[in-house]
C-alpha cells in the first residue's frame, strides 16, 4: 500500500503482512516526513488532527484503513 492510501501525502510503498505492521510503517514513515518537515506531510497531519477532535472519529479511520488493508491484493 501507499502513503496516500493510509491517509498520507505521498506514493511511497509498504509492504506488510499484517495491518499492525502497516500502520507502524506509516507511523514510522510519517515521524520521518515530520522531523524533516516536509509540508505536504505537515498539512495532512494538521488535516486529521483537527478531524480526531471529533469523538469516534480515530476508531472510524482505523477501521475505513483496516478494511482497505484487507480488501488490498498481495504483491
Amino acid at each position: 500500500m501507499t502513503c496516500k492510501q493510509m491517509g498520507g501525502a505521498c506514493d511511497e510503498k509498504f509492504s506488510a503482512n499484517t495491518f499492525e505492521e502497516m500502520a507502524e510503517l506509516s507511523k514510522q514513515h510519517g515521524m520521518e516526513m515530520f522531523q524533516k518537515g516536509d509540508e505536504a506531510h505537515l498539512k495532512i497531519m494538521a488535516e486529521m488532527k483537527d478531524v480526531m477532535q471529533t469523538p469516534g472519529a480515530m476508531e472510524a479511520y482505523m477501521a475505513e484503513k483496516r478494511k482497505l488493508f484487507a480488501d488490498h491484493p498481495d504483491d
